[in-house]
């Protein structure tokens, strides 16, 4: 085997090695964009449902801690 032929599979090495780099990159780079869009999406709930929450305690009669009257 020549040296020419010897760099030429070292650099087809290369390429393939970079090609996968660049795939394995691209899948994580979809897999954190399709993470924080859900966490985006939850933090949205979260503050809603805190809204919701907040809403329900200022409406409701008397005291948070008070038992019922009838005990």
């Amino acid at each position: 085997m020549s040296d020419v032929d010897a760099l030429s599979e070292r650099i087809d090495a290369l390429e393939m090695r970079l090609t996968y780099q660049d795939v394995t990159i691209e899948t994580l780079n979809q897999t954190i964009t399709a993470q924080w869009i859900e966490i985006d999406r939850l933090t949205r709930q979260v503050a809603e449902l805190k809204e919701r929450l907040q809403d329900a305690e200022s409406n409701a009669p008397g005291p948070a801690n008070e038992p019922p009257p009838h005990y």
